[in-house]
């Protein structure tokens, strides 16, 4: 059995707080160094702060190893936001599958296109995106934003 076999992508439950909050911190912590409490209150309770939005969990057996959520911006607009896997399986599909899911789930909502930002310096990030079919809307003090046609794009559910 692969791992893509053994990966299961799961909407959030509030069993998931603890571990998804922890993995999303530590994939920040890897990135900057250091983490500003500030930007991330959000994670202090995920069910509350996007209670409108699709958010999915990817679990290697009952391990957490990856997260996203995409939230409603308009009747036909989604943006991903809080994307993460698991440092130690990352390049394995496992942020395709998650973000493949996302972008099925926000076609079948009836969303039109997806958009998303990360930092301009962030180049593993930005050939992911590019590489899923994202393209680069703009840059924007040290951000770059990206947005996907999901009308124009073939959407195959993975999983």
């Amino acid at each position: 059995m692969t791992l893509h076999d053994a990966l299961s992508i799961v909407s959030f439950e509030p069993e998931h707080q603890s571990p998804v909050r922890a993995l999303i911190l530590a994939g920040l912590a890897e990135r900057w160094g250091v983490l500003d409490p500030a930007r991330n209150g959000d994670l202090e309770d995920i069910a509350f702060s996007y209670r409108n939005a699709d958010v999915l969990v990817a679990l290697l057996g009952d391990r957490v190893v990856g997260a996203g959520v995409c939230v409603p911006r308009s009747p036909a607009v989604g943006e991903i936001v809080r994307m993460s896997v698991a440092g130690d399986l990352r390049r394995h599909g496992i942020g395709r599958a998650v973000l493949q899911t996302l972008c099925v789930r926000a076609q079948t909502a009836g969303l039109t296109r997806i958009v998303l930002e990360t930092t301009a310096t962030w180049d593993d990030a930005i050939r992911f995106y590019l590489r899923y079919g994202f393209q680069m809307t703009h840059a924007k003090d040290g951000d770059v934003y990206f947005a996907l046609d999901l009308s124009g794009h073939h959407v195959v559910a993975s999983m």
